[in-house]
């Protein structure tokens, strides 16, 4: 051992004197670098380089020998003091950079997206080198010299280097590929006018065409974009009235409505569906204080949904209502909120849409033009990571939306 580790395992030491190339004391951390990232990134200072300054900052695989520098041997990668130059899987360095010595912070990074490592002197980009090594790898230093004395720091204490403007950066440069792609023309317009044709917002719809100065679009206007409303639009007066009713919380209505223009989607009386509207009509009963009429109806309608096992969780919370003087504080109040009527609704807009037999629907008949497209980009996603060797940040519609394009969190 030419290395000692210091008690809390942020620092080393190089101990003895060397007599030979090989008596290097390389330190690798116990994990490897995370990958489901944008990027990765690790820092050391040289606390005291030696009279040579032979240390080394970089990444090796699991399974390199602590006896060499970072760089030196295959499946590894370093950035050394002494001489400046990148060492990548061979004995022979490459001019990279600036030399460093005592005091100077140096770090090491992985960008995920561009699949490179990327070095740093005192907070500043020294370069960057295509990564080139695959599998997991892990943050590696070295000393080769004596007294020569680094620590590191993974984070726990403020960066020289600002990594979070960094991956801001790079976020940025994907979004600026992105905006650079052409559409059709009003391609964003038919996408948000089939989704509210989808969930049958037919108000909002109106209003919609009005301010878009279009009050009956054309058919093949849409298909130039590859969209044809036909679907979207059947039956839309019925499902516009039954959301409102369902909305409203008058489930009896909705029920009436149901058997009345399509039977077809209540006749089996354990489906989904009217355990939905049951587990409604129980819930508003609930809403309005009268117990006794929602023991009476789930009694009478809920009570032979307890034998089918995938309800079980939602119908005992459900259920559970009945067990608390305020429901709307309790664990299950959720179910008393404006997005539970929503979540009925969006279910029986998506099984009347079913009753279109001149309508080819994917396998997802719930699902709108516009959620088919964020379905296919969050696959496309993983696709490309998977294809990145499962490394790189995986695509979050959320924080998107929310941040506003790839601003950092």
């Amino acid at each position: 051992m030419f290395n000692m580790v210091s008690t809390d395992k942020m620092s080393v030491q190089y101990v003895g004197s060397p007599q030979h190339g090989y008596d290097v004391g390389g330190v690798q951390a116990n994990c490897p670098a995370p990958t489901r990232r944008i990027a990765y990134y690790f820092e050391m200072t040289v606390k005291n380089a030696g009279q040579k300054g032979h240390v080394a900052i970089g990444f090796t695989t699991k399974d390199f020998n602590l006896r060499r520098q970072p760089g030196w041997d295959a499946n590894s990668c370093g950035y050394h003091g002494d001489d400046g130059c990148l060492y990548h899987g061979h004995g022979k360095g490459e001019p990279f950079g600036p030399t460093y010595t005592s005091d100077d912070t140096v770090g090491a990074g992985i960008n995920y997206s561009t699949q490179e490592f990327f070095f740093t002197k005192n907070g500043e980009i020294v370069g960057t080198v295509c990564k080139g090594i695959k599998g997991l790898l892990y943050p590696t230093i070295a000393v080769h010299g004596p007294n020569e004395e680094v620590a590191v720091n993974f984070g726990k204490q403020p960066f020289r280097f600002d990594i979070e403007a960094f991956m801001l950066k790079e976020r940025r440069k994907q979004q600026e590929l992105i905006d650079k792609l052409t559409l059709p023309p009003n391609v964003s317009h038919w996408i948000v006018r089939s989704y509210l044709l989808h969930y049958g917002y037919q108000d909002t719809l109106n209003s919609f065409d009005v301010e878009s100065g279009i009050m009956s679009p054309h058919i093949p206007a849409s298909q130039e974009n590859g969209y044809h409303e036909q679907g979207d639009a059947y039956a839309l007066n019925n499902r516009r009235t039954l959301r409102q009713l369902i909305r409203n919380g008058d489930i009896d209505s909705a029920f009436f409505r149901l058997r009345q223009w399509y039977p077809q989607t209540v006749q089996t009386d354990t489906s989904v569906i009217c355990f939905l509207l049951h587990s409604q009509r129980f819930i508003e009963y609930i809403r309005a204080g009268q117990l006794i009429e929602a023991v009476n109806y789930a009694r009478a309608e809920l009570n032979k949904f307890f034998a089918i096992k995938p309800l079980d969780d939602l119908l005992e919370d459900v259920v559970a209502l009945l067990a608390y003087e305020e429901p709307t504080k309790s664990c299950v109040g959720y179910l008393l909120e404006p997005a539970q009527r929503e979540f009925v609704a969006d279910a029986v807009n998506a099984m009347v849409l079913t009753t279109n037999l001149d309508a080819k629907y994917p396998e997802d008949p719930a699902a709108s033009r516009l959620e088919m497209l964020l379905k296919q980009l969050t696959q496309c996603s993983l696709e490309r990571r998977e294809l990145n060797g499962d490394q790189g940040e995986a695509f979050d519609l959320h924080r998107v939306v929310a941040n506003d394009k790839f601003e950092c969190r």
